[in-house]
């Protein structure tokens, strides 16, 4: 492992930030992302993995990065999902006046950690978001990743999650630094403790105690690759998409039926360009955007329907634990502020 560069332990000072990377079994992508985090320079910071019961190499490659804490995720209590479990025991023993909450299959470009702390101060942000730069490698995730995020930017536009009097507001949990006084302020990740999307639900309580949540891609700070094969994707993806997407199965029918109607329409290709330029603006680059427009809508509308049937039962699993549905209905009523109970 090359752990060579400015790595900074910061045993005394206080850290600007604390950066918490919460990890289960991630021995695939953990020690880039590491590597990544050690040798940002111009900002104060230090690194917590919690390590969430790996049962692979993860915590051996946590541990084997000088000036990296690692941590124990804890036992999980009843009605918690994982993930929210890791990163409340990271923000306890955190010391930074911001916390930067990431994911271990994340890459962070040299000096952005400054440049986005920068950011989040000159624009008063008490949480600041980014939506990563999404790499793709595999066939599959050619074909679904550009349609997924197309589709969320269409449903979330970054613009009217910035607008604080907008009852839209989203994060990325890939990436979201936060006030430390702030978070606490919200109830941290303990108030959202159940939640599957506990970005959402924490940028949701962030916006209902009066604080200002701040969102854009970016691309230019953070690229990630979620899932590196179809049995990641298809899980991954049943476990969000229906709580993402108000009635999932007219934006699944509407979508087919867009697809559909642009290949019986092929002489008048209005509707093909219609569709690549409305996917092209995920930033997926030119031909990943053609593959995904080729087969990508009908596979999407199925992983969402998947989703849809997966909490309409009870039950929704992800890397060996199994976590109660929501109702994609009752979700989406409750999505935006106004009407949460």
């Amino acid at each position: 492992m090359d752990v060579s560069g400015p790595i900074r332990p910061f045993q005394d000072a206080i850290p600007d930030v604390s950066v918490l990377v919460p990890a289960r079994n991630e021995e695939a992508s953990l020690g880039a992302c590491l590597q990544s985090l050690v040798t940002q320079t111009g900002v104060e910071y230090e690194v917590i993995v919690i390590d969430d019961g790996s049962s692979d190499r993860t915590r051996e490659i946590a541990e084997s990065f000088a000036g990296v804490q690692v941590i124990p995720a804890g036992p999980l209590p009843p009605g918690w999902t994982g993930k929210n479990n890791a990163l409340v025991a990271g923000a306890s023993v955190a010391r930074g006046e911001w916390l930067l909450f990431t994911d271990a299959d994340t890459v962070h470009l040299p000096g952005s950690l400054a440049r986005a702390l920068a950011e989040a101060r000159h624009g008063k942000a008490d949480l600041l978001s980014y939506s990563p730069e999404q790499l793709v490698r595999s066939f599959a995730e050619r074909v679904v990743m550009p349609v997924v995020f197309a589709e969320l930017a269409m449903e979330y536009p970054p613009a009217k999650v910035r607008d604080q009097n907008s009852e839209i507001v989203a994060a990325n949990g890939q990436y979201m630094l936060v006030r430390r006084a702030a978070y606490d302020a919200a109830g941290g990740h303990a108030a959202v403790a159940g939640e599957i999307l506990e970005d959402v639900a924490l940028a949701k309580a962030f916006r209902r105690s009066g604080l200002l949540v701040y969102f854009r891609y970016g691309g230019d700070a953070v690229r990630a690759r979620m899932y590196r094969n179809w049995s990641q994707l298809r899980d991954g993806w049943t476990k969000n998409l229906a709580l993402l997407f108000p009635r999932p199965r007219r934006r699944a029918a509407m979508l087919v039926a867009w697809w559909l109607l642009m290949w019986i329409t092929l002489p008048i290709p209005l509707l093909g360009l219609a569709l690549f330029v409305r996917i092209h603006r995920a930033h997926f680059g030119r031909w990943n955007t053609r593959i995904a427009i080729t087969f990508g809508p009908p596979v999407f509308a199925y992983l969402l329907l998947r989703s849809q049937r997966a909490h309409a039962g009870g039950t929704v699993r992800w890397k060996g634990r199994t976590y109660p549905g929501v109702a994609a209905e009752s979700f989406s009523r409750n999505w935006q502020l106004g009407t949460e109970n």
